[in-house]
């Protein structure tokens, strides 16, 4: 979302200096006007009123297992909207756990663009969800002092160390005009970071931690050249890419969760140069239009993961796939760091933050890093790898990097006269065809040994519109086990009810990055529209994002390809696609058309 911000904060700066620019597409000249006029024309932003969760807590539905803190209230220090100044003279909120009688403490900075002061029963809405019997949120154990998606001051004052959380500038109760994720914010964390070093009571070693948000402002705290009190950052499931992870998936612009989040983001800014909802209806059509301001005109974020190095424990999940799972695993992988850590998993990602088993490898992590303590974690596996088996089931390994290095990248060839993946191309050519809004194709294999797939997967296909000039296409890895059943996992937000893995690519967009791509791992350009010529038969490839199964003797692979999203969700959906005609997937023969999947050997995954 920090892309979209600055590109209609520049469009803003651009008009209103009276800059112009050559553009050689009227499409662009459309989108700077639309975005000035509305922004200059548009109503500010509602008055923001939390959530009130007051009825839900305490019920059966409650995701929440709150702690009683009345013990240690009396044990800590809590110091509230205390003064962070920055370099330009603007005061920033914070408040400070710690504690009581010690000094000289390690310090957790979280930053939040949520309100600091918000407590469980401010939460979003979104918690309501876990009476649904599709959604598992919980549970979530933590104290009335956390704020949403942050790291709990109860469990870590405890520990030893202290708490800062900060309202980010134009947020909560800090000064300012609120952005998201700039590189004014950059310069505002690394003010923070060296206030928080340099406090009487600190030992002048940081530590960053947060989920969502508060991990992608992380990204931007230790780009660039962060102050020397950095020492370490704890990023759990933060994108990296909000064009193609949240966005446009594929190209197809998403539909439920980006204005959800804008509409949310903008009401909670005290003073905000963040845009009118009507300007993201705009943008959110035209992805090549948000590509190219994105690369040609706006300003940087400040996110620079090349230039990372202070030492990182990333968690990147299976279960947030259209959110965040792309970006954390991009994360890990580009940064720079010498030191860091992976943890994996595949359920609920608000209850695994929070969970015992999480917060032991946090806790050894920032134990290490900001106290010193010789407890061995520098030579702990570079991986916590978690693989899945059913719904709530799953084993856990080591593993020495991402992607697993001993990764077996196999193909299996889809053969449209019988929807088989089978070993070898099929020689005969055949075409499968499907209804463009409504129908589907689905490909199977059913395994004959025990087979483990764990990574980035790959659709290579030959594909065809009958009677339009694009293609949406969703595609899903679903698992069945030796009854046919169905195995769900889970995915966005709990929801219970989600295939292993999910790809999009709206097919006009199928130009690769040919720098960014691999072999297994394609990368979409997003520089031009390329249609489709009646009758033209088109080579593409879709990045099916990172998952890691485990498939039994007689348990059934299935891909399925439709024009439409592969289930119902409340925050996960693409309801503007341009689907018309039907769809054909040509197969065999002259089309090597195959899914490319990570195969794991056997002698690794019996370690």
């Amino acid at each position: 979302m920090d892309q979209f911000f600055r590109v209609a904060r520049t469009c803003k700066q651009q008009m209103a200096r009276g800059m112009k620019r050559v553009i050689l597409s009227l499409g662009f000249v459309l989108g700077c006007a639309v975005f000035g006029a509305y922004w200059f024309l548009a109503d500010g932003p509602s008055v923001y009123e939390p959530s009130d969760l007051t009825d839900l807590i305490g019920t059966p539905d409650s995701p929440f297992v709150s702690k009683d803190i009345s013990e240690l209230e009396g044990n800590t220090i809590v110091e509230r909207d205390l003064a962070v100044m920055t370099r330009d003279g603007t005061r920033l909120s914070a408040n400070v756990f710690r504690p009581k009688g010690a000094d000289d403490v390690p310090v957790i900075l979280t930053i939040t663009a949520y309100h600091k002061d918000e407590g469980l029963e401010q939460y979003p809405n979104i918690m309501r969800f876990n009476a649904r019997d599709d959604f598992d949120i919980g549970p979530l154990q933590l104290s009335e002092w956390t704020p949403w998606e942050g790291p709990d001051p109860a469990y870590w004052v405890q520990q030893g160390y202290a708490v800062v959380t900060l309202d980010t500038r134009g947020y909560g109760k800090s000064e300012g005009v609120g952005s998201v994720i700039s590189e004014q914010d950059r310069d505002d964390f690394h003010d923070a970071i060296t206030w928080a070093g340099t406090q009487d009571w600190s030992n002048g070693n940081i530590g960053l931690a947060g989920v969502s948000y508060l991990a992608i402002a992380q990204w931007a705290a230790a780009s660039g050249t962060p102050p020397e009190y950095l020492k370490a950052i704890m990023p759990w499931e933060g994108q990296t890419d909000a064009y193609r992870e949240v966005l446009f998936h594929g190209g197809i612009p998403e539909t439920a969760f980006t204005p959800f989040w804008m509409d949310r983001v903008k009401r909670k800014a005290n003073e905000s140069s963040l845009p009118a909802t009507t300007i993201f209806d705009f943008a959110r059509s035209r992805p090549i239009v948000m590509k190219w301001l994105e690369d040609k005109v706006q300003p940087p974020s400040g996110i620079a993961l090349e230039t990372i190095n202070v030492p990182a424990l990333v968690a990147a999940s299976w279960s947030d796939q259209g959110l965040h799972t792309r970006g954390a695993f991009e994360g890990y992988k580009r940064i720079a760091s010498e030191q860091k850590w992976l943890y994996t998993h595949g359920q609920p990602k608000w209850a695994v933050y929070y969970s015992d088993e999480a917060r032991e490898m946090q806790t050894a992590f920032f134990d290490h890093f900001l106290k010193d303590e010789d407890n061995g974690f520098d030579e702990r596996p570079r991986v916590r790898l978690e693989v899945r088996d059913t719904l709530k089931g799953y084993s856990v390994r080591d593993a020495d990097d991402w992607p697993l290095p001993s990764t077996i990248y196999t193909p299996l060839y889809l053969d449209a006269s019988d929807g088989a993946l089978l070993d070898n191309l099929p020689a005969e050519e055949s075409e499968a065809s499907y209804d463009a809004q409504t129908g589907e194709v689905v490909f199977r294999t059913t395994f004959d040994r025990e087979t483990e797939l764990t990574g980035n997967m790959k659709l290579h296909l030959w594909v065809q519109a009958d009677g339009a000039d694009d293609m949406d296409l969703f595609v899903a890895v679903r698992k069945y086990d030796a009854t046919g059943e169905e195995v769900n996992f889970y995915g966005k937000t709990g929801f219970s009810q989600t295939p292993a893995a999910l790809g999009w690519l709206r097919v006009s967009h199928r130009e690769l990055d040919a720098e960014r791509s691999t072999p297994e791992q394609p990368v979409l350009a997003h520089e031009r529209r390329m249609p489709l010529s009646q009758g033209e038969i088109v080579p593409i490839e879709i990045e099916i994002l990172p998952s890691s199964t485990y498939f039994g003797s007689g348990e059934t692979l299935e891909l399925s390809i439709q024009g439409h999203d592969q289930f119902d969700h409340p925050t996960l959906a693409h309801d503007a696609t341009i689907n018309e005609g039907s769809h054909l997937i040509h197969t065999g023969g002259s089309y090597d058309t195959y899914l490319l999947v990570p195969v794991i050997p056997n002698s690794e995954t019996e370690e």
